[in-house]
């Protein structure tokens, strides 16, 4: 069998934002026509992959797993890799990895590749997930090569494996291709790549002729089953768009407080119902006084203008620099959970599950990574656990 996609945008044209927010349902349709569930012994060979004793992963929906953020900008892969393995073990139930060229500000000093990170500690981190958050599969990666990369992960960790797609950042894509289009072009290349994405990994022959990409191929080692496509979101147009396109979402407290209900109505509009779709929000905390935070902050800095401004910028070092001159430290804290009182972190976690998150991930930008570790494992993650 051939999946034939065409580009919904028809031939010639860019996309404009009103064309891009009115072509979702068809082509959710036939994204979810090509990409049926395939269980894992219609797959021959493929259960035999994992050959690791792993506890399954819980449901990334309807089960408040509290996960922990790694961050490629701030730590090299090997440690990575020791951080991710003992948060597993510390009973978070999703690590999720930046994925990154280049960091945000010069000073965070690292930017390894995170499907090389995923790779090794998914053999370590033998009961959570392992994702990204977020890729970007339209510029510097081909929306066909994020496929077969990811299948070959689900056959490694299967039922393990989440996929987080985000239309980019200039840091990462422009500093590698020299290319930065406008915002209308990059979701129109992440809505044919999530499309490709999901024609690929049903196994078949897939013939796409898009605006962006045109695919002529076939994965001949397909996901065991489906992967969670999950689509990162910072604004109002994006978040409806990813309610429309992703299988869930990425996003953070901020923006799922203003925008919730843009992404439950680009569900709908799908043909999809967000309150059976997976919610995946960061929150910043530090295990530490106010010192420890500044701390934090200072490589951190970007955050309150990352994705107003700063995304735009392909040079760690300006952002740096901008991110000095633009941002108080006051004003990165101000959003973050801080202190050595695990009832300030529980609380935090239980607003964010009673808003309808799913996923809290955890992401501190302190030095110690272990201390935050060691501190939600003996005093915060016993409160979300399930009793046996």
């Amino acid at each position: 069998m051939t999946v034939n996609i065409a580009s919904p945008f028809g031939a010639g044209l860019s996309p404009s934002r009103r064309q891009i927010l009115k072509t979702a349902p068809g082509l959710i349709a036939v994204a979810g026509a090509i990409s049926s569930p395939v269980s894992a012994q219609q797959m021959s060979g493929s259960s035999q992959a994992g050959t690791q004793t792993a506890m399954p992963a819980p449901e990334l929906q309807g089960s408040n797993i509290v996960g922990y953020n790694l961050e490629h900008e701030q730590f090299p892969v090997p440690e990575l890799v020791q951080f991710g393995a003992d948060a597993s073990q510390a009973g978070f139930g999703a690590l999720a990895y930046s994925d990154h060229l280049q960091p945000w500000q010069a000073n965070e000093g690292h930017a390894g590749q995170a499907w090389v990170t995923l790779s090794a500690v998914g053999s370590q981190a033998l009961s959570s997930w392992i994702g990204t958050m977020v890729t970007c599969p339209t510029i510097r990666y081909n929306p066909a090569v994020v496929a077969e990369a990811f299948a070959s992960l689900s056959l490694l960790y299967p039922g393990r494996v989440f996929l987080g797609v985000g239309s980019g950042e200039a840091v990462n894509e422009e500093a590698a291709t020299g290319y930065w289009p406008p915002w209308s072009e990059r979701w129109g290349r992440l809505i044919e790549a999530i499309s490709i994405i999901r024609a690929l990994w049903s196994g078949e022959q897939v013939q796409f002729q898009g605006q962006y990409y045109t695919v002529n191929a076939k994965l001949y080692d397909p996901p065991a089953q489906p992967i969670p496509l999950l689509t990162a979101a910072n604004g109002m147009k994006s978040m409806r768009l990813a309610g429309q396109y992703g299988d869930g979402l990425i996003t953070d407290p901020k923006t799922w407080q203003q925008y919730k209900t843009e992404w439950q109505e680009g569900a709908n509009a799908a043909g999809k119902d967000p309150g059976q779709m997976p919610v995946m929000v960061q929150q910043y905390v530090v295990v530490g006084d106010q010192s420890d935070a500044q701390q934090a902050a200072e490589l951190w800095r970007f955050l309150p203008k990352a994705f107003t401004t700063y995304y735009n910028i392909p040079s760690p070092v300006e952002i740096e620099q901008l991110a000095d001159q633009q941002v108080p430290l006051s004003q990165v804290i101000a959003q973050w959970v801080v202190g050595t009182d695990p009832s300030v972190h529980i609380n935090a976690i239980n607003e964010l599950f009673n808003s309808g998150v799913s996923v809290v991930e955890i992401v501190s930008g302190q030095p110690d990574q272990q201390r935050v570790i060691g501190f939600y494992g003996d005093n915060v993650l016993p409160q979300f656990r399930s009793p046996s």
